[in-house]
């Protein structure tokens, strides 16, 4: 649906409709979760709810480069980045807080509100845009080929080969768990699972911001390394570290700071690498190039884990950690300049 979504957003009227209905119908459709009857229904209803969130996705963020002036791009998406972050902090939290005064069911039909409050923020920023001149309307067509020219096509590399080795942070904690649970109960090791868990999305909330001022000040693919190697390390960490909570709390923080540099790179520099004319097509590849390569990334891993090893797992996404960096070096420096450097290493 992300690519879909992207295909829709190229055009400036029509990305605006689809932000505001994806808002609307993901906030809704996942309330009504709290009214259904049967698991088919919640499947449904699920299912339609994230076909929603990926329809919108290319769309909100082709609007945030229009609402902002290029030279700022980084701290745009960085704050939207960090509001994203913190907002998995405390909506789990506010859900707590509701689950315990009514119910379950009551607690997910509340979460509408929210959901239409987004949408509304959506339509409000909309009337305040700039008014785009409309010509002709653009046909339904994702340009692949147009977006992947010049910088933006190396940059994609590295952004693929990072996106493999892009695990969901349950792995994560169900490593920590699975470390701390040698030492002390199956419940306080998930209880300390959880408060690091819970770091790693401070230091997202946090980094994300920075990312996005050195983003717009030293360029986002300097940024989007600096993520990738935070990333490296941390992924060694976990797969050597034993039941030690200060190094597993500096493996999770470093996956933080990794993941609030990356996030906001990747798409400050899609808005400021891609044509505007196809900047929706440009976020919509992102974000399809995201969501399989977690996919593969998590599916691969998990199976190594199941497999081989914990160990094996982690060593495997730390390998595209490893190809990544290269392949963003390269889109910096260009192959020659970086065989250079290369050879000048190791020379000396």
């Amino acid at each position: 649906m992300r690519l879909a979504g992207g295909a829709l957003a190229d055009d400036p009227s029509r990305r605006r409709n689809i932000a505001i209905g994806g808002y609307t119908s993901t906030a809704v459709l996942t309330a009504a979760i709290g009214a259904a009857q049967t698991v088919w229904q919640v499947g449904l209803l699920r299912a339609g709810g994230w076909a929603a969130r990926g329809l919108r996705v290319p769309a909100r963020n082709a609007l945030l480069a229009d609402a902002v002036d290029p030279s700022v791009y980084g701290r745009a998406y960085g704050f939207e980045r960090a509001m994203d972050n913190l907002g998995a902090i405390g909506g789990p939290l506010l859900a707590l807080a509701f689950v315990a005064a009514f119910s379950v069911r009551t607690a997910i039909l509340l979460s509408v509100i929210p959901g239409l409050l987004a949408a509304v923020a959506i339509l409000y920023a909309i009337r305040h845009l700039q008014r785009v001149s409309i010509g002709e309307r653009q046909p339904i067509r994702l340009r692949i080929r147009p977006v992947l020219q010049g910088r933006l096509r190396r940059l994609m590399v590295g952004i693929a080969a990072f996106e493999l080795g892009n695990v969901a942070a349950t792995l994560l904690i169900l490593r920590a768990t699975e470390l701390l649970a040698q030492e002390r109960s199956e419940d306080s090791a998930t209880q300390i699972a959880l408060v690091l868990y819970l770091a790693y999305n401070v230091a997202a909330t946090l980094t994300s911001i920075l990312a996005g001022r050195m983003s717009d000040s030293r360029g986002p693919v300097l940024v989007l390394s600096g993520g990738v190697a935070a990333f490296l390390v941390a992924y060694v960490i976990f797969a050597a570290v034993g039941p030690t909570v200060p190094i597993l709390a500096i493996a999770f923080l470093l996956a933080g700071v990794g993941i609030g540099c990356v996030e906001t790179a990747e798409h400050s520099a899609v808005a400021g690498f891609a044509p505007a004319d196809i900047r929706g097509s440009a976020f919509g590849l992102l974000a399809a190039v995201q969501s399989f390569g977690n996919l593969a990334a998590s599916s691969i891993a998990g199976l190594l884990w199941t497999v081989v090893s914990p160990t094996a797992a982690f060593i495997y996404i730390a390998a595209w950690m490893a190809i990544a960096l290269l392949a963003l070096m390269r889109s910096q420096l260009g192959a020659p300049r970086l065989l250079v450097l290369l050879r000048l290493h190791l020379c000396s």
